[in-house]
């Protein structure tokens, strides 16, 4: 990458301007987000998530009753 010159980049993903157009098929099951997730906690849990995307021991916490 640094002997072409080339850049590598990234940034937040504008999620709330999908949201109108992907949740309907999430809700409908046409759509599975369960990939995006590698962890999984109850409401209970909730503090062990942030704690875990803290310490870059997951990514995405998908909070689950």
């Amino acid at each position: 990458m640094f002997d072409r010159n080339i850049a590598l980049s990234g940034g937040v993903a504008p999620v709330r301007t999908y949201v109108p157009e992907l949740l309907p098929d999430v809700l409908e099951g046409t759509i599975d987000p369960s990939p995006v997730f590698d962890l999984t906690v109850g409401l209970e849990g909730v503090p062990d998530g942030y704690e875990a995307m803290d310490e870059r021991t997951a990514l995405k916490v998908m909070v689950a009753n």
